[in-house]
């Protein structure tokens, strides 16, 4: 899998999030440009090492962890 080298950070907030929360909503534009430079099946690969299960949500403007 090709490695952005911030999705570390990435992963970290989304773990803090759903330790507190059921879900965590990626929306802002930063974050997402680094999610959708990974492939669908390098996306749920991403989310499945993580214990995480990703759903894509209002047309792409939105991931859902």
């Amino acid at each position: 899998m090709a490695r952005n080298e911030h999705l570390p950070a990435l992963a970290a907030k989304i773990s803090a999030t759903l330790a507190l929360r059921p879900e965590i909503f990626i929306t802002h534009p930063a974050e997402l440009r680094i999610l959708r430079s990974l492939t669908d099946e390098e996306l749920r690969q991403f989310a499945a090492e993580h214990g995480w299960r990703v759903v894509h949500r209002i047309g792409g403007h939105q991931i859902e962890f």
